[in-house]
């Protein structure tokens, strides 16, 4: 991945985002350095908080990266999987009913959420959920598109 532009948000950007997360995932930032990210041939943009890839736009949708979402654990949007989803979900694949095993039921179709393993609460993945939460635990069906995934080219960027 390779940057195009790099440049610190204002005060009012970090309290936009701030209250973004909050709102979305319950979740709190607390970095005192936060930078936007362009990068050439993605769809992406980043937001490094303290040199770190924690938050980045998807459809001009702000979100946790994977980084992001270990490092401040969502309380919001997130959806469990069991063991042996883990390895399909770590390389990219969309997440189908039978793997789930929890999902938050605030989650509506066409949000992104935080595709998390059962065992330790690690965020695996980042996707768009292509149903109610209360209709993602199940017997058959694709119900997660993935975005973005532990291992790829988004988790493993540093500056």
């Amino acid at each position: 991945m390779e940057v195009k532009s790099r440049h610190h948000l204002r005060s009012d950007e970090i309290r936009e985002l701030e209250a973004t997360l909050d709102a979305a995932l319950g979740v709190g930032l607390d970095g005192e350095a936060y930078e936007r990210v362009d990068l050439v041939g993605t769809e992406f943009d980043l937001v490094l908080v303290d040199g770190e890839p924690q938050v980045f736009a998807v459809d001009d949708e702000r979100f946790l990266t994977v980084r992001g979402a270990n490092a401040h654990p969502p309380e919001r949007r997130v959806v469990t999987v069991d063991a042996g989803a883990v390895q399909f979900v770590s390389d990219g694949a969309d997440v189908m009913r039978p793997g789930i095993v929890d999902a938050d039921e605030v989650i509506d179709p066409g949000d992104l959420i935080v595709v998390v393993e059962e065992t330790h609460g690690k965020a695996l993945a980042v996707g768009r959920s292509l149903e109610p939460g209360a209709d993602l635990p199940g017997d058959s069906g694709k119900v997660v598109e993935s975005v973005h995934h532990v291992g790829d080219d988004l988790y493993e960027f540093s500056v």
